[in-house]
């Protein structure tokens, strides 16, 4: 698997599922044609990605679910959300929140240390509780509007300001700077089939029309990461 692949892959099915996890029971049924605009291209995207999961990343992360221990599939999962707290530190850093920010580097400090390598989650059992940043709600602290909502071929579900934001993030992840290029796509192949197994039982909260679905919430999970849960409530 490619570096690029691996990558975006990842990204579809974190976005596409882990939305509909969080936020199943607030996903309305009827579209929001002023933040889709642009609904007729991103259909045939969405379904596109849906295919290639369904026959390709979800029986991969089906057969590593499959074979692999409980306790080996988390201690595996936490090192890899280990490696994602560099990215909460940065953009925590970014967004002038010295107390997250100093959680997430105590959180790095026990869980690399105390935790070998993330393997335990040493830092939630401390009562240092993970936090969940990127640059995209870095960008929406500060103001940015999100734009019109978007289904980037293999990336998934963003938006015009998340999409951009994406880059930037790469800059905090370990693998840019992994030159071995065998280790690197091993790497990131398993951080990519471990997010997906962890992810499987989310499906089964999503109904009705699986692209309303999930674009909707999305993007309400989107406005309450970014506005750090003080949201209006619709109902």
């Amino acid at each position: 698997m490619g570096r690029i692949g691996a990558g975006v892959i990842e990204r579809v099915t974190q976005a596409c599922v882990c939305a509909g996890l969080l936020l199943a029971p607030m996903a309305a049924t009827q579209a929001a044609t002023e933040e889709d605009p642009w609904e007729a291209v991103n259909r045939p995207i969405f379904r596109f990605n849906d295919v290639l999961d369904t026959y390709a990343l979800k029986p991969l992360a089906q057969g590593y679910q499959f074979v692999t221990p409980q306790f080996l599939e988390d201690g595996i999962h936490n090192v890899f959300l280990n490696i994602g707290d560099v990215t909460n530190l940065a953009n925590n850093v970014l967004q002038l929140k010295p107390h997250a920010a100093g959680v997430d580097t105590a959180r790095l400090i026990v869980n690399t240390t105390f935790g070998l390598a993330g393997f335990f989650d040493v830092g939630t059992r401390m009562g240092l509780q993970r936090n969940d940043e990127d640059f995209g709600q870095t960008l929406g602290y500060w103001g940015l509007g999100s734009g019109p909502y978007v289904v980037i071929p293999l990336l998934g579900p963003s938006t015009v300001r998340d999409a951009f934001a994406k880059y930037p993030d790469t800059y905090t992840r370990p693998y840019r700077y992994i030159d071995h290029v065998p280790t690197r796509n091993t790497v990131l192949a398993a951080d990519v089939v471990d997010t997906r197994a962890s992810l499987l039982s989310a499906e089964k909260l999503i109904s009705g029309d699986k692209y309303i679905f999930i674009r909707n919430a999305y993007l309400q999970n989107r406005e309450f990461r970014v506005k750090d849960g003080e949201v209006e409530d619709d109902f």
